[in-house]
């Protein structure tokens, strides 16, 4: 590792470290009790477990939790003063107990997550507009990335509203401005064929698909009226963070299906010798090339190429 890496990686040590400082005291993880109630942080955890299983065992929560044994012993020996917590015998292994809130236990459990609920709640009200989506899809990213066993995105696609175009357009842009050095004659394209779709939309015969994963952005095309009998596939686009879920396939067969339901007898598209990953996409889907036309467009000498599915 050369001294310009090194320096790169302490810098986001030190920003990792910085957060890590800001989300407790914000989240108030420092304070000896969580929430102004009698628990702390941990304490919390473990009524959480309580509350959301059917009477499980200190060893199972000590698993969920990382807990050491002893220490955990104790915060149920704790509740179990308190009145919070009863505990019996499992038949198999006398030496484990299966573990179970009392009514006043799920009280305290009831009075804990209300306040953390409402505590979340006005710290959301005093975010900028759409400041909360964000902080969630930022959240979901850091949970993701460090954890292993986190759950497999939500992966959904929707048709268009207010404010897609301009992003379409903007990400295209981008992409291919960095993946390709194309200049912004494409943008421009781009700009072109969504306002004309805009202009001339026929409900009953074109869509666009925008595919999002947890609610952010990471997908798009077009099947738009190319004649009656043939639609045309445009602007098929994946976020190169959102690779690997299999949507460039889904966008398409999503446009397959659209097409057959609204009679169409062909579907045709152009796109470029150099984009083996659409090509790829296309190919699978039983689509066929059928003309090859160099051209000069976006800064560059390319290959255009016609491919057509008849359905």
């Amino acid at each position: 590792m050369d001294i310009t890496q090194e320096a790169a990686k302490e810098a986001r040590i030190a920003a990792i470290r910085r957060f890590n400082r800001f989300y407790t005291r914000k989240i108030g993880v420092l304070e000896q009790q969580l929430l102004e109630s009698p628990y702390s942080l941990t304490e919390a955890r473990v009524l959480f477990e309580l509350a959301h299983r059917d009477e499980p065992t200190a060893k199972e929560i000590g698993a969920q939790l990382d807990l050491d044994p002893g220490y955990l012993s104790r915060i149920v020996q704790a509740f179990m003063d308190k009145g919070l917590v009863t505990r019996k015998p499992v038949p198999s292994d006398r030496r484990q107990f299966r573990l179970a809130l009392t009514a006043k236990g799920r009280l305290a459990y009831g009075r804990l997550n209300r306040s953390s609920h409402d505590e979340i709640g006005e710290m959301l009200e005093k975010l900028p507009r759409g400041g909360e989506e964000r902080l969630v899809t930022a959240m979901t990213a850091i949970e993701r990335l460090l954890d292993d066993e986190a759950g497999r995105p939500e992966i959904t696609l929707r048709v268009h509203r207010p404010g897609d175009m301009g992003w379409i357009v903007q990400q295209h842009g981008l992409l291919y401005a960095r993946e390709y050095g194309w200049d912004i004659s494409f943008e421009a394209l781009c700009a072109e064929i969504t306002a004309q779709f805009l202009k001339d939309f026929d409900p009953a015969r074109e869509r666009c698909w925008i595919a999002e994963i947890d609610g952010q952005q990471v997908g798009s095309v077009f099947l738009v009226k190319h004649s009656d009998e043939v639609a045309k596939i445009r602007l098929l686009l994946i976020d190169p963070a959102a690779r690997g879920h299999g949507l460039g396939k889904r966008l398409v067969d999503e446009c397959i299906a659209f097409a057959r339901s609204c009679g169409y007898r062909k579907i045709t598209l152009w796109t470029q010798s150099m984009l083996l990953a659409a090509r790829g996409i296309y190919q699978n889907a039983g689509f066929v090339h059928v003309a090859t036309e160099p051209h000069h467009s976006f800064g560059h000498d390319l290959i255009g190429e016609t491919w057509e599915l008849t359905l």
